[in-house]
């Protein structure tokens, strides 16, 4: 339903803490809230090339968890709107210039007999 707003824009940045990769920031494609646990993936393929999600977190509102946790969190959420960052780790720095970058969002939703969830690709620009 929202998948066209997945990928934000802004905010796509080299990592603060000097390692290689990078931060992309992404919304919930769905038009409610949901507990973290109900965050099945949140898949992230930069330049062709699959980010597996062992060198991927999630972090929404200050609170940083890795993939593994999010299935036993049911004391946090994500908000429709409120924007998540992925950090990423890759093997080698990231150049400047732009990045295509593809968010696949998986959701388990209580009353739907289907997952939920969306994909979007943007060609985003890291500053130099």
């Amino acid at each position: 339903m929202f998948d066209q707003y997945i990928v934000c824009e802004e905010g796509f940045r080299a990592r603060e803490d000097g390692r290689a990769g990078g931060v992309v920031e992404v919304r919930m494609p769905y038009y409610r809230g949901l507990i973290l646990s109900m965050v099945e993936a949140v898949d992230l393929v930069l330049d062709g090339r699959p980010v597996p999600p062992e060198r991927t977190t999630f972090t929404v509102h200050g609170n940083t968890y890795t993939f593994a946790q999010l299935p036993h969190t049911t004391q946090d959420r994500w908000e429709f709107g409120e924007r998540a960052q992925l950090t990423f780790e890759t093997d080698e720095p990231l150049a400047p210039g732009e990045h295509e970058v593809t968010v696949s969002v998986r959701l388990r939703l209580s009353y739907m007999p289907v997952p939920g969830g969306g994909r979007n690709t943007k060609r985003l620009t890291l500053a130099s």
